[in-house]
């Protein structure tokens, strides 16, 4: 973006850009202007996605139960928002942040998905519902979760005969894999590994890139475990607040294998083993 547009959309004169990392997707900018503001800057993508994470941010933080960056400006191509300043973690970090994790968990609405399509990485996420998907999570998380993943995987040239028999033995049995975990939709991050969290100025937790969603909230707490990150006071103050149901170490597998099997689509077969791996614990196969 060019500086003229960016005087027009900021209403005053940035006056540098520096370029700092924006996860694995985006170019991303902290820009500062001859009134003394900073702003961060994500662009790169002309297909609505920063419009999805715009809503994903103020949907969090309709919640008032974490930090998320203010967001103050999108448009199809672009995302503008407040700066965040990181610093450094209070020996408290990780229980602090279980806690506000379970109050953003407690967040619900009245069906399971979102009001709109967005994306996971720059993967589509499917969360429009239709019939019975609204309030029926197994059935939701099968079609717009793994089925879903598992189509682009053979669009893509990764589902060979192997995954195919497997993601059909799921199918089967992923309903009572899920079943004894019901409850209301929670309002999710969808993307929470460890890269999509900071810490704020004042050694507080912040969430970042967000692929928002309403769900099982299970599936939030096991994409934290999927590349590490997170400090195991997380969980035990997250447990305090706010108890998952029995069995939820059993089913997370299940809700790893979307993101592993994201992860193939997106970054290719290095994937298609933890994938299989995965699928024959589910399946028992």
């Amino acid at each position: 973006m060019n500086k003229d547009k960016l005087t027009k959309i900021l209403g005053e004169e940035p006056v540098s850009m520096s370029s700092v990392g924006g996860g694995c997707i985006a170019d991303s900018q902290v820009i500062s202007t001859r009134a003394g503001q900073k702003y961060f800057l994500k662009q790169g993508f002309s297909n609505g996605l920063f419009e999805k994470e715009a809503h994903g941010l103020e949907e969090l933080a309709r919640s008032n139960a974490i930090r998320v960056p203010k967001v103050m400006f999108s448009g199809e191509d672009f995302l503008i928002l407040e700066h965040i300043e990181s610093g450094i973690k209070r020996t408290d970090f990780f229980m602090e942040f279980g806690r506000r994790l379970a109050l953003v968990h407690q967040q619900s609405a009245k069906g399971f998905g979102f009001f709109e399509d967005n994306f996971i990485g720059s993967t589509p996420q499917k969360n429009i519902v239709s019939g019975e998907e609204e309030n029926n999570w197994p059935l939701f998380y099968w079609n717009k979760r793994i089925l879903y993943q598992f189509r682009l995987a053979e669009k893509n040239g990764y589902a060979d005969a192997t995954l195919a028999s497997l993601i059909a033995k799921l199918e089967s049995v992923l309903e009572k894999i899920l079943k004894e975990s019901e409850e209301p939709p929670a309002l999710l991050h969808g993307d929470l590994w460890g890269g999509n969290y900071m810490i704020d100025e004042t050694g507080n937790p912040v969430l970042i890139d967000p692929a928002v969603y309403y769900g099982h909230r299970e599936a939030d707490l096991a994409m934290t475990k999927l590349f590490g990150g997170f400090s195991a006071d997380l969980y035990r103050a997250y447990e305090e607040a706010y108890p998952l149901k029995p069995g939820a170490s059993k089913r997370e597998p299940a809700y790893l294998l979307y993101h592993v099997l994201n992860h193939l689509n997106l970054f290719g077969s290095s994937y298609y083993g933890q994938a299989i791996q995965l699928l024959r614990q589910l399946t028992k196969a």
